[in-house]
């Protein structure tokens, strides 16, 4: 049987996806409310500088995976306009319903489902982009979601994965020590749950750096790609174009 890893534990890979779905039923109704105090709010500034660089046009197709609470989705939305289509997924269905929800509340009705990124079920050469935020490194087989999200785009299509990195290593120590004292006593007083913020702080540090990213992007296929650190490698905006 396979092993992987769930934040610095070792287990079977068909085990992963459920402890993962358990992390996220749990977070998901304070999930935003912890990323500002995570992150100090700059999540909102990453995202908007992947937007930019998204550069969506009215009348394009866009697939937001892991889309969670509905950030980018409602962004790009705006941004295709009536003609366009932006599909709002995720493989957790509290994180989806939460965001379905929140989209509503804003008078958007998009196309919301439950899907696996290592099993899209969308036809090739498809969308003009796709975008996975903070979901990547969650998932047990990258290198076959990063290939799925190559299948789905159209040629010269953009693939976006903004996810923390590999922060510059000045700042490593303090970062770790903020990472696994404090985030963990926020979710417990936040969330009733210090053990699922304990396991994303360890997920973020088991997720490929920069240079190894880029290279699997390379491997799915993807002719150019290029990243962007953000915050002093805090995250990190990895872009690839399909040949």
């Amino acid at each position: 049987m396979n092993k992987t890893h769930f934040g610095f534990e070792t287990v079977n890979e068909e085990d992963k996806a459920g402890k993962v779905r358990q992390v996220f039923d749990s977070v998901a109704p304070k999930y935003d409310i912890m990323n500002d105090l995570m992150s100090a709010g700059l999540h909102r500034a990453w995202k908007a500088y992947t937007l930019l660089v998204a550069n969506l046009r009215p009348g394009q197709k866009a697939l937001d995976i892991a889309g969670g609470t509905g950030d980018l989705a409602k962004a790009f939305a705006k941004k295709v306009g009536p003609t366009g289509t932006v599909c709002h997924t995720d493989i957790n269905e509290a994180m989806l319903r939460t965001g379905r929800n929140r989209l509503l509340n804003h008078g958007l009705v998009l196309p919301t489902m439950v899907c696996d990124a290592e099993k899209l079920p969308f036809q090739d050469n498809y969308f003009d982009v796709v975008s996975v935020a903070f979901g990547l490194r969650n998932m047990t087989h990258k290198d076959a979601a990063l290939a799925e999200m190559q299948r789905v785009l159209k040629p010269r299509g953009k693939l976006l994965v903004l996810e923390f990195s590999q922060i510059a290593p000045p700042l490593r120590k303090p970062y770790d020590w903020y990472s696994f004292n404090i985030l963990p006593r926020l979710g417990q007083a936040i969330a009733g749950d210090a053990d699922s913020y304990r396991y994303l702080a360890e997920s973020i540090r088991m997720h490929p750096d920069q240079e190894s990213l880029k290279s699997m992007m390379h491997t799915a296929g993807f002719g150019h790609v290029d990243y962007h650190n953000l915050t002093a490698g805090i995250a990190a905006l990895h872009v690839g174009i399909k040949c």
